[in-house]
């Protein structure tokens, strides 16, 4: 065989491989159909014993498919979300033909999972386990949290994922976050991969899968950190909440963040963004690259729900208005 036939042989051996490579999801082979659903806190405050009953005929009639609930606070678990309180959820649900996409944590309820003290440790993960309850009731087959911090950092805000900017410092003012004495993050990691191990024994235990969703100086603050966590837990039962905002105002590009967690995702939250990173305007009025991110869900196979998660501002429009543009939108591309 000469030099020429040999390159030929090759170039004809090469065109019969698959284009998957070893170990690729068959998911990643299909297009996916992602489904468009709405989060009942566009709704509703995030306050103490939030009731999303109104807002479910709300966003029914606006033509929405999926629902996101969640506990706002760690009492309302035994005070507000009693039997009868999810009775008559159900019944509203099904009067609006709702699925719940995903039953939610948020993140006070749960934000000793990254506790280095093992009794309050212990007490989120029987608030985890309650919600897990909760959900498997209401129908949903995932349950859901943001991911902790490390509880041995501070910052000037309460929650502090939503410290990432000063917008006017004062003269000599630094971005600054307290570190306690002695903070060892391996330590932290560690405990927290553990933690994830017993939050989701606890909900394959109830029949449900678990997604964590990244946000800004938690454990999980984007797709590679998330990656890091499955690889030391490998479970297909977990997976990833992508917040489509959070993920850019973090300087990565939500597409890019889809293909790197590719069959890991499980539920994304959508909202728009202003052109500096920092705020998420009204959905259609920012800079949010909403083809390419549809455009990449369906290569990666994605048939989970896509959900709008909209803050408010000043000079907004109406939230029905934000959300009737977001399914217009979402449909165009769909």
């Amino acid at each position: 065989m000469n030099r020429r036939q040999f390159l030929q042989n090759v170039a004809l051996a090469t065109s019969a491989l698959p284009l998957t490579t070893a170990g690729s999801s068959q998911r990643s082979q299909t297009q996916g159909k992602p489904k468009v659903g709405c989060l009942s806190w566009c709704f509703h405050s995030l306050g103490p014993a939030a009731d999303p009953e109104p807002a479910l005929d709300i966003i029914g009639k606006l033509g929405f498919s999926g629902v996101e609930l969640i506990v706002t606070a760690s009492r309302d678990l035994k005070e507000f979300w009693t039997d009868a309180k999810i009775d008559r959820l159900n019944q509203k649900l099904r009067q609006n033909k709702l699925l719940v996409s995903q039953f939610v944590l948020f993140q006070p309820v749960v934000e000793d999972l990254s506790s280095t003290d093992r009794a309050a440790r212990e007490q989120a993960l029987a608030n985890f386990e309650a919600g897990c309850r909760i959900g498997k009731k209401l129908g949903a087959p995932i349950i859901n949290i943001v991911a902790p911090w490390a509880r041995d950092l501070r910052g000037p805000t309460g929650y502090l994922p939503r410290y990432y900017e000063i917008a006017n410092p004062k003269p000599g003012q630094k971005y600054h976050i307290d570190i306690a004495e002695g903070f060892d993050w391996d330590r932290i990691w560690n405990a927290y991969v553990e933690t994830t191990k017993a939050c989701l024994s606890r909900a394959k235990a109830h029949g449900l899968k678990f997604s964590i969703e990244q946000h800004t100086h938690c454990l999980v603050p984007d797709a590679a950190s998330f990656l890091r966590l499955w690889g030391q837990i490998r479970d297909d039962d977990l997976g990833y909440n992508l917040d489509a905002g959070w993920t850019l105002l973090q300087r990565e590009y939500p597409p890019v963040a889809i293909y790197k967690v590719g069959r890991h995702l499980m539920n994304v939250h959508m909202r728009d963004i202003d052109g500096l990173m920092r705020q998420f305007p009204a959905f259609g009025r920012g800079v949010m690259d909403i083809e390419a991110i549809v455009a990449a869900l369906k290569q990666v196979g994605f048939n989970g729900f896509a959900s709008i998660e909209q803050d408010r501002h000043p000079g907004d429009p109406d939230m029905q208005q934000i959300c009737r543009e977001y399914l217009r939108i979402m449909r165009e591309y769909l």
